[in-house]
């Protein structure tokens, strides 16, 4: 025993400062590294690498579950049916409002360098144009077939080549909407290209109109035929609207509205509202939302945050924050701030981009309801609106930072986000969602609710900032840092001595030499 303690002193008198400043400089090294990953693998995936693998990996070694256990199969289960609701909640939905891809985006990209669109998003795109546009029996006009294998195609000059081709065979609307959608510069051209695909259009659907009963191939064709129709007609309503033609926009989408009534998955009533909100028809904006703001019907940004704008409105001008703490909050005061709650709660990435206290990119051509991606894209269009109605913003401000929180009126008014007051609770999935749609090489995508940083990132720097500074005060001070390292190991090895001198009083003196033999 005496030897070894004696080697152990021996050993630490041999080590040099040197050999002290390598070793604290090469762990700051190390815990330096594995902090920038970490905070890497936060920043880009929402959550801690050494987390998740430990969660993942570890976990299951150390304490799992029998899977064949009736518990195990029971939570299995109800996991499986957590991640189906979690799925239905996430799912993604088309930009009613998205912009024109050459005349819009590819400009974007050509002054900035910079990819607005994601290729996740472009693919659900491609996804949309495939379910939209082609039909079983487009092998039978060779057009339909060459527009078929155009819409497949990744390579943009691939598919504008193929649309060509397919126009050189005969008026296919299909190839004229793609040259419009990729191939047009401006809005002005894409109108155009638009006007021939209408033409084209309208001649296909009548045709298909009188074939539809004869058969289910027919019926499928007329079905595509509906969904061009209806497609073109609303992408030229968008082009009079964003020419400055907003009341020729609102007749064409009013008119769309009233010829397919079923057809709700293009979402053109958020088309109609924003023209309407254009144009300060008020009246008319209510009118829409009272038929479309129903508990049966799917919510949306637009239609939360437009209802909150009306309800604001009556009140914004003459609102102030003061004056509501003295006397309380009156009944459409009330009303307006219930609104804006019940905005916030569906949505609440919105409020940051319309008070401008992050900066907007362009909306994808997909969207997350109740996502990040929502809110850019709802905030792009509508920020004008907002500005436009006196002191509105104001409001908004002030029921959503809580500055009113002095006014017992507004302690009273429910705001359980993640509870689900008036909607489900907020799901848990938009921030994965919201990353494949968004370019988060320049945009930082909104988290709701804020995470705190994961443990790991806050143990490895407070370990990497302790051992840089023993690095730096071991190499300006190595003397005393070596002295200070000896005491520090004698002091942690003293409890072992303590007890291996009690072993050595306690055990025969014979016993313990045959011991330390072996």
């Amino acid at each position: 025993m005496f030897g070894t303690e004696s080697s152990l002193s021996m050993f630490l008198n041999t080590l040099t400062p040197k050999f002290y400043v390598a070793l604290t400089g090469t762990s700051s090294l190390i815990s330096g590294l594995i902090l920038i990953f970490e905070w890497w693998y936060f920043r880009k995936y929402g959550t801690s690498f050494i987390e998740q693998v430990s969660v993942s990996h570890l976990r299951p070694l150390l304490g799992g579950v029998d899977s064949s256990s009736p518990s195990s199969s029971n939570a299995s289960n109800g996991e499986a049916d957590s991640s189906r609701q979690s799925v239905s909640e996430c799912k993604v939905w088309r930009n009613p409002l998205n912009l024109f891809r050459g005349a819009e985006y590819n400009r974007y990209t050509w002054v900035t360098g910079r990819e607005p669109l994601t290729y996740y998003d472009m693919n659900l795109s491609a996804q949309d144009h495939q379910t939209f546009f082609t039909c079983d029996s487009d092998h039978l006009r060779p057009a339909d077939a060459i527009m078929q294998k155009a819409w497949r195609e990744r390579n943009p000059q691939a598919r504008i080549s193929a649309a060509h081709e397919a126009l050189e065979l005969e008026d296919c609307a299909t190839a004229y909407i793609l040259l419009a959608e990729e191939e047009a510069t401006t809005i002005m051209e894409a109108e155009r290209l638009f006007k021939q695909a209408l033409k084209a259009g309208e001649g296909c659907y009548r045709r298909s109109q009188q074939l539809q009963h004869h058969s289910t191939q027919y019926e499928a064709q007329h079905r595509r035929d509906t969904n061009v129709l209806v497609y073109i007609k609303r992408r030229l309503a968008m082009c009079s609207r964003k020419l400055g033609r907003t009341r020729e926009a609102v007749k064409m989408m009013r008119d769309l509205m009233k010829e397919f009534p079923l057809l709700s998955m293009f979402n053109i009533h958020e088309n109609l509202l924003e023209s309407l909100l254009e144009l300060q028809n008020y009246a008319d904006v209510q009118a829409v939302l009272a038929k479309y703001d129903d508990i049966s019907l799917p919510k949306s940004a637009t239609i939360c945050y437009t209802a909150a704008l009306l309800k604001a409105r009556a009140v914004s001008d003459k609102f102030s924050p003061e004056a509501a703490s003295r006397r309380g909050l009156s009944t459409a005061e009330m009303n307006a701030v219930e609104a804006i709650h019940r905005a916030v709660e569906f949505n609440p990435h919105v409020p940051k981009y319309l008070l401008e206290m992050k900066s907007l990119i362009l909306p994808p051509e997909h969207i997350l309801k109740r996502g990040d991606s929502e809110a850019i894209a709802y905030a792009f269009f509508h920020l004008q609106h907002w500005k436009r109605v006196e002191g509105a913003l104001n409001l908004l401000h002030c029921t959503w930072e809580g500055s009113l929180s002095m006014c017992l009126a507004f302690r009273m008014i429910p705001y359980p986000l993640e509870k689900g007051h008036l909607f489900y609770p907020y799901p848990i999935c938009t921030e994965t969602a919201d990353r494949e749609l968004l370019p988060t090489v320049f945009h930082e995508v909104s988290v709701y609710p804020k995470k705190e940083l994961p443990f790991f990132i806050l143990f490895t720097a407070g370990l990497c900032s302790f051992t840089a500074m023993l690095a730096l005060l071991t190499h300006q001070f190595p003397e005393l840092m070596g002295v200070f390292a000896k005491a520090f190991l004698s002091t942690l090895f003293a409890p072992l001595n303590f007890i291996m001198e009690k072993v050595e009083s306690i055990l025969p003196s014979s016993l313990w030499h045959q011991l330390t033999r072996i």
